[in-house]
């Protein structure tokens, strides 16, 4: 997205036409802590998640140190282990009761009080996160959002195969996603306004979003020690969002 000072209005639009766009991540933004493990350990169970991470360590611990492609697949296989032939339509129904409870657990009252802010000034709110589709699209229709861009997971003839259906929605992907779902709403095309994007993240993986947005902010909780110590914190002036 261009820099506000930057940005035109399109033919036949006033400021006021301009759309505002609001894009948060999900795990350590909107909630504390992760939630792939509490979600896989209420699917599977606590000794078989144990066990699949035990046998897929080294590529774990590569992947926290390097990300990138090697987080993607060793996130993937950990789904194949736990997650490939089970039968979807139970996913789905795990996914209903964990997203509610992890919502009622986790939820950071400040984070769910900035959204509320967005939406209440007409800003149209979207989570894109690197967590399976299944359960963040009901934390999102549980918390009103307009849309839910998360990692979808393949799924053939009933059962899950465990492997991604497209990319892993994080770093780049995240942005791809982002801007594809404002073309599909025509917030980014030809004729329409180039629109105001916020977003907030916490991590590396949404480095490239907040990167690419007009307002982008840090949500997390290691200050200058964090991954985006070069954009504005939550509780800074410049964070506050207005109409």
């Amino acid at each position: 997205m261009s820099s506000p000072s930057s940005r035109a209005p399109a033919e036949g639009t006033s400021p006021v036409d301009v759309p505002t766009v609001v894009a948060f991540d999900f795990d350590g933004t909107l909630t504390r802590g992760g939630s792939v493990f509490p979600f896989l350990i209420r699917v599977r169970g606590m000794v078989p998640v144990a066990v699949a991470v035990l046998r897929t360590l080294p590529a774990l611990v590569r992947a926290a140190l390097v990300g990138g492609p090697a987080a993607d697949q060793a996130k993937e296989s950990l789904f194949v282990r736990l997650l490939g032939g089970l039968p979807a339509e139970r996913i789905d129904t795990v996914a209903e009761a964990f997203a509610d409870e992890h919502l009622r657990r986790r939820l950071r009252p400040e984070m769910r009080e900035r959204l509320e802010h967005h939406r209440s000034l007409g800003h149209q709110v979207v989570i894109v996160s690197a967590s399976p589709e299944c359960y963040v699209k009901v934390a999102g229709r549980i918390m009103g959002v307009d849309a839910v861009l998360a990692t979808r997971l393949r799924v053939g003839n009933g059962l899950l195969t465990g492997r991604y259906e497209g990319r892993n929605c994080r770093g780049a992907e995240k942005y791809a996603r982002l801007v594809g779902w404002l073309r599909s709403e025509g917030l980014n095309g030809a004729g329409s306004a180039q629109p105001v994007l916020w977003a907030y993240g916490n991590s590396r993986g949404d480095l490239r979003l907040l990167s690419a947005a007009d307002h982008g902010i840090d949500a997390g909780r290691l200050g200058r020690f964090g991954r985006l110590r070069q954009f504005p914190r939550l509780s800074d002036p410049s964070a506050a969002p207005r109409p």
